[in-house]
């Protein structure tokens, strides 16, 4: 398998690998948070990925990002062929797609401590806000489960 230089792939295609790497660092998030329970972890984590979500964390790092990386988020946003869902309007959808797109190619460009970085500013209070998961009764964290 050959490398692939992140520069000259398309936005979508950045943001296709986006996706997995952010699953990655929720689940990431989830785990070293204490979670144990894979249902509330679900839940949490779908708070995460939601596009309105991220829409938002695109407010939280764009301030942060050089010349390059919002390039690469201009990319990912503007994108062709991308069709927002119902759940979020198309100017939200298009901005998670560039934010997905951004992770990506850190990703692939080995820059995984810039990405792991922007993550921790694109979601700094550990959840994104109205998390659903964290307003039903909390269920035991590992420390909780842990036999004294």
């Amino acid at each position: 398998m050959q490398p692939t230089d992140p520069k000259l792939l398309p936005g979508a295609t950045l943001a296709y690998m986006g996706d997995a790497v952010l699953e990655v660092l929720v689940r990431q998030r989830l785990i070293e948070s204490g979670q144990t329970q894979s249902g509330k972890m679900n839940k949490l984590a779908l708070s995460f990925v939601k596009a309105t979500e991220q829409s938002k964390a695109v407010d939280r790092i764009l301030p942060h990002l050089d010349e390059e990386e919002e390039a690469i988020f201009k990319r990912g946003r503007n994108a062709h062929g991308i069709s927002a869902p119902k759940s979020a309007a198309t100017g939200e959808y298009r901005r998670a797609t560039g934010f997905e797109a951004l992770f990506g190619y850190l990703w692939l460009g080995e820059k995984t401590e810039r990405a792991e970085e922007l993550f921790a500013l694109a979601f700094p209070e550990g959840y994104p806000e109205n998390c659903p998961a964290t307003k039903e009764e909390t269920q035991p964290t590992l420390q909780e489960n842990t036999v004294q």
